[in-house]
């Protein structure tokens, strides 16, 4: 279930091979395979829960270390948006509160002359919350794709050995 999903017997469009061909990306870039869509959501979604700007070029910037899909990893950067940024930043905030025992703050608003006058408190907090989350969601994205994609293949294997 999970592969079929990724994977389509399509073949590109003759635009597309064009672009890959003319600026020599990579086929792992964009190849549709478990280990290469795993790892894309798992350094998408890390990357996803750290609050800094330009997540999409981070991505971009890890690509020539590990090899994986690039645009599974970019649009996993594109669940911290600014409509989830907010809950998504407190939540981590919270977590990394509880985490280091100490009391989150009361009376947040949402200005620019609060965030300043309280970035010193908010400020480690806030990343201990952002590597929890991004060592422990990201992982187990990771291996949840991988074993889902291995039990679709011997599913449709067993399947086939029925037909």
């Amino acid at each position: 279930m999970v592969r079929k999903v990724f994977k389509s017997n399509k073949p590109r469009h003759p635009k597309i091979e064009a672009f890959i061909q003319k600026y020599k990306i990579p086929r792992e870039y964009l190849s549709i395979n478990r280990r290469s869509i795993s790892k894309g959501l798992l350094v998408g979604l890390f990357i996803a829960f750290i609050p800094m700007p330009f997540q999409m070029l981070a991505v971009l910037a890890v690509t020539p270390f590990i090899r994986f899909n690039v645009p599974i990893a970019i649009a996993m950067c594109w669940l911290s948006n600014p409509f989830t940024m907010p809950p998504m930043y407190y939540m981590e905030y919270l977590t990394g509160c509880w985490l280091l025992g100490m009391e989150p703050l009361h009376g947040i608003e949402m200005t620019t002359e609060w965030f300043k006058e309280n970035l010193g408190d908010i400020f480690v907090p806030l990343y201990v919350g952002t590597f929890f989350y991004s060592f422990t969601v990201a992982p187990a994205v990771y291996f949840i794709v991988n074993r889902l994609w291995v039990r679709s293949v011997h599913r449709e294997r067993k399947a086939k050995k029925k037909a």
